[in-house]
């Protein structure tokens, strides 16, 4: 069993008014960078883009972090990841501040964490 962690990059990014909105792209590369490195406990990590911020880090896999590109909106990419992952097995965890995709992700049985907890991870 893999432990699985899923970030939910906008919202994780808008969590600071460090400007992110005047370069989308930008900030999702810095987060991605700084998910490479970082010291999260979990196996993999799965960083979901969309928007302006996939112009930023292209899909794939790099080391451990795998970036998705949501074709519409994060959230539904969100819970297709978490349900896949669950459905391997793996332990969950998302991070989003988002109460109503808290709730969703529970249902396919994740876990979610606050993007504060990442944000003192990086």
């Amino acid at each position: 069993m893999a432990t699985v962690l899923i970030v939910d990059g906008a919202n994780v990014v808008g969590t600071r008014p460090d400007g992110w909105w005047k370069d989308r792209a930008g900030a999702a590369r810095k987060l991605h960078e700084q998910l490479l490195v970082a010291g999260v406990p979990q196996d993999q990590v799965v960083l979901v883009l969309e928007g302006g911020a996939k112009g930023g880090v292209r899909p794939g896999k790099d080391a451990h972090v795998r970036t998705v590109h949501a074709p519409k909106d994060g959230d539904a990419t969100i819970l297709a990841e978490a349900k896949r992952a669950a459905e391997r097995g793996d332990r969950v965890t998302v991070v989003t501040a988002d109460r109503a995709l808290d709730a969703r992700v529970a249902g396919v049985g994740a876990t979610t964490v606050r993007p504060s907890w990442l944000l003192d991870l990086l």
